[in-house]
């Protein structure tokens, strides 16, 4: 990978090949630009598992094994303060996550309205991630408000059944495993169909094999599924 400024902790599945983009294609493809060639801010906005995490470490990873200088930070309870977000300025991809979780903090938002100023000042790429849209997010302060409602703003949409399970079956290739396409459409049609719940399904089905050095057939995944249920079907 190239330089970081930081150490980066993604996930092995956060790719762009494994994000199926179905309605969502027109922001993938403005987020591939982003991470190839930077100088623009998108805001992305959508409800829980539509793939904001994904897209984020995706165009991180995507930016770094071309040799640019790329971060993640998700602005979660983890963060520390404000000043994390300081002398960014020269990474070429910043991307950060839950943003409006630190909407209406005065010093995070003060960082934050610096961080957007500088990107842009050495044409830079900026990838803010969000459930709500920027007009939605309950940012206080007015100049910060006027840069997220004028970064490109894209709403990420679910996912219709016949693209969750391609997207299955990417992650499952990612994983190394071998899941019939019969398999995925057995598991989708019984456990939490959000990505983020299948992705956990996955692991278990990766730990559950190798342990017992089964394929995932039916039969397998129905056995794994009672036995997690404490209950047969």
């Amino acid at each position: 990978m190239g330089q970081l400024p930081l150490a980066l902790r993604l996930a092995d599945h956060a790719r762009f090949e494994t994000y199926v983009a179905g309605s969502n294609a027109a922001a993938v493809a403005h987020i591939r630009a982003v991470a190839d060639e930077g100088a623009d801010a998108l805001w992305i906005s959508g409800p829980a598992a539509t793939g904001k995490t994904h897209l984020l470490q995706a165009a991180c990873r995507s930016a770094a094994l071309a040799g640019r200088r790329a971060i993640y930070v998700p602005l979660d309870d983890e963060v520390a303060e404000p000043a994390l977000l300081a002398g960014l300025e020269s990474v070429d991809l910043v991307a950060l996550d839950c943003v409006e979780r630190v909407a209406g903090d005065v010093a995070w938002e003060r960082q934050l309205f610096l961080l957007f100023n500088e990107v842009a000042a050495h044409r830079g790429g900026l990838l803010l991630a969000a459930r709500p849209v920027a007009g939605a997010a309950g940012i206080a302060m007015p100049d910060l408000a006027s840069r997220a409602a004028g970064a490109v703003n894209y709403r990420l949409q679910p996912l219709a059944d016949e693209d969750r399970l391609e997207a299955l079956l990417a992650h499952a290739a990612a994983r190394g495993l071998e899941l019939e396409r019969s398999a995925a459409e057995y598991l989708l049609h019984r456990v939490d169909r959000d990505l983020a719940g299948l992705s956990r399904w996955l692991d278990r089905l990766d730990r559950a094999s190798l342990i017992e050095q089964r394929k995932l057939t039916i039969p397998f995944i129905r056995g794994l599924l009672a036995a997690e249920s404490g209950s047969g079907e």
